[in-house]
């Protein structure tokens, strides 16, 4: 069954197995609206097929936060209204003229232009890709668009950022849910993985203002805005402690210098993100 996190908000939470997202259910008066497709038709059947169990208004659509393949590969399982970012729109256009078998995929990942990670996770969820069907949006829009479900209203903003550029988060309003999907995660296609503290900071501006109870994010539980808050001053400390260095060893010999101790795995792993990104960009994406 789908969890509840308010009185109109449930979700499906994520499964790291296979790289399932966490999927979203907004049900208002008149309509129930879902965040994000799944990585694969099963993915979305599963979460349908739990959907039905509940008494709730006849779904109106789909909102795809961003291209990536665990959160569009569902989108033709779902059988609704597809909703994103017009970017969103132009690159599943250009994935629908791709192939997905093994060799294809595999083709991709040793030229660059696919992440071993992604294509390993691709197998294991989707081992036969024969009948993948990649469809495109229904309606797109460029800075904002609100949704009336119903006593409930669903704002989608564009945020952009390393990890995607045509990221979108969803704010509900009534229940004080923040759905950030992977917005806060570093940028996955540029080589190294890696975060731009100036960018991340840009994101954090966008994302400050709401009035937030909850936070849902893709690949993790949901948290409290404390709890949320908490982690994000941890990951922004790392990186403005980094600054311009462009050398994991430099970077962890004045951790060491300064803070008289190692830093921990996390703070290790956060370091090694920033001054990736320090190697492959200067400002913001």
């Amino acid at each position: 069954m789908l969890k509840k996190l308010t009185n109109r908000v449930y979700y499906m939470p994520h499964y790291s197995k296979t790289d399932r997202p966490t999927l979203g259910l907004i049900c208002g008066d008149t309509y129930s609206l879902i965040i994000d497709s799944g990585n694969s038709p099963a993915h979305a059947e599963a979460f349908l097929h739990d959907a039905a169990k509940m008494n709730i208004p006849p779904v109106m659509g789909v909102i795809i936060t961003h291209w990536h393949w665990d959160h569009t590969f569902g989108m033709e399982a779902m059988n609704a209204l597809t909703i994103g970012h017009q970017e969103t729109k132009a690159q599943l256009e250009y994935m629908k003229t791709l192939e997905w078998d093994d060799d294809s995929l595999d083709a991709r990942v040793k030229k660059g232009e696919e992440i071993a990670f992604c294509g390993d996770m691709m197998k294991l969820e989707m081992p036969d890709r024969n009948h993948l069907k990649i469809i495109g949006l229904d309606v797109t829009f460029h800075d904002k668009l609100e949704i009336d479900l119903g006593g409930v209203t669903c704002l989608l903003q564009h945020v952009g950022g390393v990890h995607a550029k045509d990221f979108i988060i969803a704010y509900i309003q009534e229940e004080k849910v923040l759905f950030l999907g992977d917005c806060l995660c570093p940028d996955l296609y540029s080589g190294e993985w890696s975060y731009d503290y100036k960018d991340l900071n840009r994101l954090l501006q966008l994302v400050k203002p709401y009035d937030v109870e909850y936070y849902v994010s893709s690949h993790q539980n949901p948290q409290t805005d404390q709890e949320l808050w908490n982690d994000v001053n941890e990951l922004c400390e790392m990186g403005k402690f980094v600054g311009d260095e462009k050398s994991v060893e430099s970077a962890v010999k004045r951790f060491r210098m300064e803070r008289n101790a190692g830093p921990t795995e996390q703070q290790m792993e956060d370091i090694t993100f920033f001054v990736n990104g320090n190697q492959k960009r200067d400002g913001i994406f």
